[in-house]
């Protein structure tokens, strides 16, 4: 084999093996990404419901409201 050939078999192996691990690290990383746990969604749910409530105790859900009427009424009177 000729002194050229060994060397772009073996540049060709290094890149191909440089590759080949990138790869599998990456696959490793997304698999052990597994997403939103329950715990997380139920926090999500926590936080919704508090707006929800504190915007239906108070003035503030009526003041949107007649807020909103007022501006469709400008658009489609």
């Amino acid at each position: 084999m000729s002194d050229l050939m060994l060397k772009t078999a073996v540049a060709t192996k290094v890149r191909v093996n440089g590759w080949k691990n990138t790869t599998v690290e990456a696959m490793q990383r997304r698999a052990a990404d597994k997403g939103q746990t329950a715990v997380e969604y139920l926090g999500i749910i926590a936080v919704v419901v508090a707006i929800v409530v504190l915007i239906a105790s108070t003035n503030i859900g009526q003041t949107i409201v007649n807020k909103l009427t007022t501006q469709i009424n400008k658009v489609a009177p």
